[in-house]
This record gives C-alpha cells, structure tokens and sequence, in this order.
C-alpha cells in the first residue's frame, strides 16, 4: 500500500475517510486510471456515434460496463449519469465532475466555472445513495477570459472536498490566445497552480507524437517537479494502438515521474471487450500485475 500524505486541509476527523477515498481511487498504490466519461458534455455526441466508433458507444452505459471491468479504474463523469446509472454498478469508484461545457460556440466566450453542483450535494449525494464516491472533478482553462472565477470556485470547493475526507482530481489546461496547450513549460505552469489550489491529482495534457519520445519524457519531468505533492496524471489523446499506449504510459511513469493516465475515447470508442481488455491491460502497468490468489491448500501444511 503506498504511503499516502495527507494535506493539512483534512482535519483530524476525516484523516481515514481521506485515505479510504485515497485508497480506492489509486487501488491501493497511490496511482490513478481516471476513465473519462465527462466527454458526454464536453464533446457532446462527436465522440459517442459515428465513423471508427464501436455501436455500443452509443449509449451512456457503456462507461459504466467498461468501468466494471477495468481493474482499479475510476469513474469520472457528472452527477446526473450517475445517478441514472450507478444503481446498476454500485461497486464502481465515482468521481463526481462537478463543470462543464460544450463544445458549441465559440469556446472563448463560456463561462464554464460555475459548478453545476456545489461539493456539498455531492457529500450529500454520496451519503444517501450509499455510492463509492471517492472525489470531485473539476476543469479549469489558465489564461481565459474566466480564469480568476474558475480559481476562486475552486479553491473553495477543493478545501470543502478536502474538509469532508474526499480527494479532489483537477483537469488544467492552459488554453487562450497565443497560448501553445502542448508547450511543456506552460503545462508545467498549470501543474504549478494545480498544487497551489491543493489538488491531489491533476490530469494535464501530453505532447504525443514526437519523434522522440523518450526525450519527451525527459522533458515531461518539468511538469511533475512543478506539480510538487500534486500527483500528474496525462491526457490519453486521440485514438491508438494498444501497443503504442503501453509503451507511452510506461515511459511518462517511469522516465517522467508522472501517477497514472486519464483516458477516454481510446476507451471507450472501442467494442466493450477490447475497450476492457485495454483498460486492464493499463491498470497493470499503472498498478502493477493482478494480484495472485492464495492458494486454499495452504491452510493445510
């Protein structure tokens, strides 16, 4: 089990129901694989239905039939799906995204950091559903038009999270005008302010595609060393192989220093087996090899 260091934001009280949250959320070793469903609001249907997309992909429960069955994986998704879907999956690990917007319009012009629900109706949420609900979720965009009211929301929602034992995951992405999303000293900036609003885990983007890669995760390390405490979790990006995955997860934990991946349409566009075999394939190398039963003849010698 991984050493877990708890904020100062988490009084006394709540210290073991942190670390449960904690615990469940990461399977026990400190490392997350965030499946992202919030992509329902974000990228409304352009993700679910189409050409190259599996047909079950269409229905919102198939995150929730991939989730089941993905080792170690966690749920991110907005209250209303979970509340229509969780009864059916109640052993799944929630994580409550509690922003969002579309992608109509023009992006410059939404402001999306108003919380569609404040961290205490996810709390009470939580307490009369009887749910895993383990954190909340939240994307802030550095460099917009509605930059300081994303962070002030924020922060205060974070330290309600924190002050009631739950884990609070930050989706950050500096985006604006001139801004390069890719850049890694920008994305190191972000990760900076990420720890400055007392995230436990922040889920940044990636530059994939680059001839080098392993310089690439060299470089990455910039980002983790600003996150400080923050654990970084990247972006999975558009559609991959299988093989290409594994060996870019590999090298952004081992070379990077990063604490997982956060993936979506490399999910969940894929037919439920192969999207299941893949998430598992990726919980063993962001949580190491499944367990091995014990054998029930050992009690006998």
């Amino acid at each position: 089990m991984a050493e877990i260091k708890i904020p100062l934001s988490v009084p006394d009280s709540k210290k073991s129901e942190y670390k449960k949250n904690y615990n469940q959320a990461t399977a026990n070793t400190g490392n997350l694989l965030l499946i992202a469903g919030d992509q329902k609001v974000e990228h409304l249907n352009d993700d679910f239905f189409g050409r190259g997309i599996a047909p079950e992909d269409a229905s919102p429960e198939h995150l929730f039939k991939i989730a089941a069955g993905v080792r170690g994986g966690v749920l991110a998704t907005h209250l209303g799906l979970i509340s229509q879907y969780a009864s059916s999956y109640p052993h799944i690990p929630y994580l409550v995204k509690i922003n969002g917007k579309t992608n109509l319009g023009q992006n410059a012009e939404k402001d999306s950091s108003e919380c569609w629900w404040k961290t205490e109706d996810v709390l009470n949420f939580k307490k009369q559903s009887g749910l895993n609900i383990v954190g909340i979720g939240y994307t802030v965009y550095l460099g917009g038009k509605f930059e300081a009211q994303m962070l002030s929301r924020i922060a205060r929602e974070i330290n309600v999270a924190h002050q009631n034992g739950l884990i609070a995951v930050l989706w950050v992405y500096p985006r604006g005008k001139n801004i390069k999303e890719e850049d890694i000293h920008t994305i190191a900036g972000g990760a900076g302010v990420a720890a400055c609003l007392d995230a436990d885990f922040a889920k940044v983007k990636y530059p994939y595609g680059s001839k080098n890669a392993k310089l690439t995760a060299e470089k990455f390390k910039e980002v983790v060393l600003a996150a400080g405490r923050t654990k970084i979790i990247c972006v999975g990006g558009q559609k991959r192989n299988l093989k290409e995955m594994i060996k870019t997860t590999k090298e952004q934990m081992k070379i990077a220093g990063t604490h997982g991946l956060a993936i979506g349409r490399n999910l969940h566009q894929r037919p439920l087996a192969e999207a299941i075999k893949l998430g598992n394939n990726l919980s063993e190398v962001i949580h190491g090899p499944k367990p091995k039963k014990r054998s029930s003849f050992l009690g006998l010698f």
